[in-house]
């Protein structure tokens, strides 16, 4: 029995990949947790949205090489779009490795993958 990726429907009608992929992004996965900057009163700056933040995780137990950042995925993600569809589809980065705890493993749809890279490459840097 092979596990299989499902798509993700929105729950709304038509929409455009980049609709689709923020509703993914923003909504199902809420990659802005950990990829957004918080204000002085802990909430989400909006204004930074998606490009990288000191990560606030802390592990249960002392991890080796828990990382401190997640990376700006905003308007030009860390991978190729290639990169970045194995990523959300296997868990599986560049170097063949599962991305470290606490990035969750997602096994995403490619078409799901596709929005979702589609969204983050929209998102332009705000200043």
């Amino acid at each position: 029995n092979e596990a299989r990726a499902k798509t993700v429907s929105a729950p709304r009608g038509k929409q455009t990949m980049v609709e689709r992929g923020r509703y993914i992004a923003d909504d199902l996965a809420v990659c802005s947790e950990c990829h957004t900057p918080r204000d002085a009163q802990g909430g989400l700056d909006r204004s930074k949205w998606l490009e990288g933040a000191p990560l606030w995780l802390q592990p249960a137990r002392p991890t080796e090489d828990w990382p401190i950042l997640a990376p700006r995925i905003a308007g030009n993600p860390p991978g190729t779009d290639a990169e970045m569809i194995k990523l959300l589809t296997t868990g599986i980065w560049r170097d063949g490795k599962p991305l470290r705890p606490p990035m969750p493993q997602f096994r995403m749809s490619v078409e799901d993958a596709k929005a979702v890279v589609a969204y983050l490459k929209s998102l332009s840097r705000r200043h």
